[in-house]
């Protein structure tokens, strides 16, 4: 579905990723792992459209949209869960769910997007008249998920979605990855938890200083006690 090749993101001269090539097959759960500053969100960013490559393809469905703007690729059915939640506080539950569903036309669709997302995260349905600045810091990770689920994502980007949660939320939240995953949409998943990104993917890319380093599946991966002292923090 999603193919990188020799991708290049820069911040004036700082350049944050340095010819990082993957790729992400249909109904799959593929996570990018590594520490701060590895270049896992500016690659997320530039999949959304958030941050323009300076070089490199990216291909959905084998179609190029480096050059697409956001809302192009919204279309397409790319959606992203960025890292820090960026909810609209004072909107309600509800307020922000329809956000998430700008600029799509189909009434009855988005009605019925609507109901999935309240039956993935029940306690966003007893919170729906509530201000989103009022949730709990996991209540307000669930509404960002299901914000961008109401874009009808065939290709869902998360960033962190464990960033700053308590564990027993944060495993919750990576149920309902899970479950997402099984209801047919694709996952593309940053995470700095990796054990707990392990638990849910079904490959992983290790990225170092912007660069792709290692590839496997969490199995083959953690095997390694080498690789595991280096880069996934055993």
């Amino acid at each position: 579905m999603l193919e990188i090749h020799g991708l290049e993101v820069a911040y004036g001269a700082i350049r944050a990723v340095r010819g990082a090539s993957l790729e992400v097959h249909e109904r799959e759960i593929v996570t990018l792992v590594g520490s701060n500053g590895a270049g896992k969100s500016s690659t997320l960013n530039a999949v959304a459209g958030l941050v323009p490559p300076v070089g490199g393809e990216i291909r959905l469905d084998g179609r190029p949209i480096a050059g697409l703007p956001p809302h192009r690729r919204v279309a397409l059915g790319v959606s992203l869960a960025p890292e820090g939640r960026q909810i609209f506080p004072r909107f309600t539950v509800e307020e922000n769910l329809a956000v998430g569903a700008y600029g799509r036309r189909d009434a009855a669709a988005v009605a019925a997007d609507r109901e999935r997302v309240l039956a993935l995260f029940p306690v966003l349905r007893e919170r729906r008249r509530q201000p989103a600045g009022t949730l709990s810091g996991g209540e307000q990770q669930m509404l960002t998920i299901g914000r961008a689920l109401m874009a009808r994502p065939r290709l869902l980007l998360l960033d962190e979605p464990s960033l700053g949660l308590a564990p027993l939320v944060a495993r919750q939240i990576f149920a309902t990855i899970a479950e997402i995953r099984r209801q047919g949409v694709t996952v593309l998943l940053v995470e700095q938890n990796v054990h707990l990104a392990f638990t849910v993917a079904d490959r992983a890319y290790v990225m170092e200083t912007g660069t792709v380093r290692l590839s496997g599946t969490p199995l083959e991966l953690a095997a390694d006690e080498a690789i595991t002292r280096a880069y996934l923090g055993g």
